[in-house]
């Protein structure tokens, strides 16, 4: 029997578009460093997507786009406020502290920061001899699946703004969260409440990519001096360009996102039905359900997923569906976790 793979949305090439498109000019030449127009292209549908004024850069990957971003954005002494559970605080390496800013971390409520949490840390830091709270990282969906409310994310905005703190959004699984059951935020509101926020494509079908939305004129001159001297400025740019073409085209990202959400959702349902308990609900593509050690020993062989965490009586393990999961691999993952 072949191995299941549930371990993360990224383990597969690409969608099949994706590398048609790139076939298609396999004898085109094209301008470096994301001056050509395949990139243009794909800009200017960005643009018509968000609604909004913006200066659009494409990026490699999530952690590049990250501390590109939050490096440009702040001053030395300047630091971030993130949830412990923030991408940035656990699986980035010390990136952004190795770019010289300090990441404030409060406590996630369901995996998501509260504006009270955020006053709460700008009041604390009143003066040279700490930090300067100045920016309010935020993933949407969160790690842990849950997305934010067009409620949470406007009264987020209105305190940043209060204490002149620029917002941004990491959107790593940003299509994911935009075709949630319950997700009531459009691009366009998202584009018009924050600073910045990227889009991923690196889990959602593309080779590789993420696109970096800049709305605040403050913050648009000299973006790509940031991406070259952060090592995040592919001389092919022009390959990023034409994966996002594809991306945006026909909304094949919503339609991804869609796929891998509904195998989620009808996995976690059945799930539930089979009594196993999940530790908290997903609104998106990653799911997390408690198992016994015993039934852990016995599906780690046939299955890739992540252990998310291990008490004395039970093993919390992460399973997620992506754009290349097939309906029959979720009834096999089933079928094993039945046995």
């Amino acid at each position: 029997m072949k191995k299941l793979n549930f371990k993360n949305d990224y383990s597969n090439i690409a969608h099949r578009l994706v590398l048609e498109r790139l076939k298609e000019y396999m004898d085109t030449s094209f301008n470096g460093y994301g001056l050509d127009e395949a990139s243009e292209k794909a800009k200017r549908t960005v643009k018509d997507l968000i609604q909004t004024e913006a200066d659009i850069h494409f990026l490699i990957g999530g952690t590049s786009a990250n501390k590109i971003a939050i490096a440009h954005a702040l001053r030395p002494y300047e630091a971030v406020i993130a949830v412990e559970s923030g991408h940035i605080a656990v699986h980035e390496t010390g990136a952004i502290e190795q770019s010289g800013h300090k990441i404030l971390t409060v406590k996630p409520v369901m995996g998501k920061i509260t504006p009270k949490d955020i006053q709460n840390t700008v009041d604390a830091h009143y003066d040279e001899h700490g930090v300067v709270p100045r920016l309010v990282y935020i993933s949407n969906a969160t790690e842990i699946g849950t997305i934010y409310t067009k409620d949470e994310l406007t009264k987020i905005a209105k305190v940043c703004k209060e204490n002149n703190l620029y917002f941004y959004i990491d959107g790593a699984r940003l299509s994911n969260a935009l075709v949630a059951q319950n997700n009531d935020l459009t691009l366009p509101e998202i584009a018009s409440l924050t600073d910045m926020f990227t889009i991923g494509g690196t889990k959602n079908g593309l080779l590789m990519g993420e696109v970096l939305i800049v709305t605040n004129p403050e913050l648009k001159p000299f973006v790509r001096h940031s991406i070259k001297q952060n090592g995040g400025m592919l001389a092919k740019g022009f390959l990023l360009g034409l994966q996002f073409q594809v991306f945006f085209e026909d909304n094949l990202f919503l339609k991804l996102a869609s796929h891998a959400n509904n195998l989620a959702l009808k996995l976690q349902e059945k799930l539930i039905a089979m009594g196993y308990e999940l530790a908290g609900v997903s609104e998106t593509n990653q799911l997390f359900v408690n198992i016994s050690f015993a039934k852990y020993d016995y599906l780690k062989d046939l299955c890739a997923f992540e252990v998310w965490n291990k008490t004395k009586d039970k093993v919390t393990v992460r399973f997620v569906t992506s754009f290349a999961t097939k309906e029959e691999d979720v009834d096999k993952l089933l079928e094993l976790l039945k046995n």
